[in-house]
C-alpha cells in the first residue's frame, strides 16, 4: 500500500484521457469521510446478522471468517491504488489513508472475535496456539506487521519520523499483505478457490509494484 501513505492529491502524470479523467474529477469531490461511511456498512450488517441468529450452524466461525476477509479484502484494495494510478490513470491516494485503516480496523476486530468469543481469553492456550499453529502464527505476524503503520498513519507521525523514515516503515504493508494470504491459505481445511484467489492477486500487485520501482513503467 506504500503504506497508508503520505497524502498526496497530486500525480507526477498528466491527466488521463477520457473515462480516467472523469473518474478523478468526481472522486475529488468525494469527501474521505465517505470512504470510513461505507467501510463500516459490513461491520453494520455483519453485527445485525449476528443479532437475529442468521449466520449459520457456527455463528462465532463465520465471524472471525467474515472479518478477516473484509480486512484481507481491504488490504488488497491499498496495494492496487498505485497501480490504477500508473496503468490506467485513475487517481485514488487521498483515499488510501483510510483504506488502510479500515483494513486494520477489520483485522483487529478479527483477532479480537478469535480472542474472546473463540478462545474465551485464555491467555495460556492463546500463546500455545500462536506457537504451535502455523496458520495461527502467520497472522500474528502478519498483525503486529499493520500495528506500526495504523499507529503512524497520521500526519503526526510523518513529521517525527521524517517522511523518508515513514516511506520505508510503511513497506511493512507488503509482507503483512503477504502474511495475511499465506494465513487465510493455510486455515482452511480443503482447497477452495477464494485463499489461491486472493494470494494470487497479492503476489500480482506487488510484482507489479516492484516493476515500476525498477522503472518498468515511465513515471512521467
Amino acid at each position: 500500500m506504500r503504506g497508508w501513505t503520505l497524502q498526496r492529491t497530486t500525480d507526477a502524470r498528466a491527466p488521463a484521457p477520457g473515462l480516467a479523467t472523469r473518474i478523478n474529477g468526481a472522486m475529488r469531490r468525494v469527501p474521505v469521510w465517505t470512504v470510513y461511511v461505507l467501510g463500516a456498512l459490513p461491520a453494520l450488517w455483519l453485527f445485525a446478522q449476528a443479532a437475529t441468529n442468521t449466520l449459520g450452524i457456527d455463528p462465532v466461525r463465520e465471524i472471525e471468517h467474515r472479518l478477516g476477509e473484509l480486512g484481507l479484502q481491504f488490504i488488497v484494495g491499498g496495494l492496487a491504488i498505485t497501480p490504477l494510478r500508473r496503468i490506467v490513470g485513475v487517481n485514488l491516494l487521498r483515499f488510501r489513508r483510510a483504506i488502510g485503516l479500515i483494513a486494520f480496523f477489520y483485522v483487529l476486530a478479527h483477532l479480537a472475535a478469535w480472542l474472546v468469543l473463540d478462545m474465551g481469553l485464555l491467555w495460556r492456550q492463546v500463546a500455545a496456539d500462536i506457537w504451535k499453529r502455523p496458520y495461527i502464527t502467520m497472522g500474528m505476524a502478519g498483525f503486529l506487521m499493520l500495528l506500526p503503520l495504523a499507529l503512524t498513519s497520521n500526519n503526526w507521525s510523518i513529521r517525527k519520523l521524517g517522511g523518508l523514515r515513514w516511506r520505508w516503515l510503511h513497506k511493512l504493508a507488503y509482507p503483512a499483505a503477504l502474511a495475511g494470504a499465506v494465513h487465510y491459505l493455510w486455515l482452511v481445511k480443503a482447497w477452495p478457490v477464494e485463499p489461491f484467489l486472493y494470494l494470487g492477486v497479492i503476489v500480482a500487485l506487488l510484482l507489479v509494484r516492484a516493476w515500476f520501482a525498477g522503472g518498468g513503467m515511465s513515471r512521467g
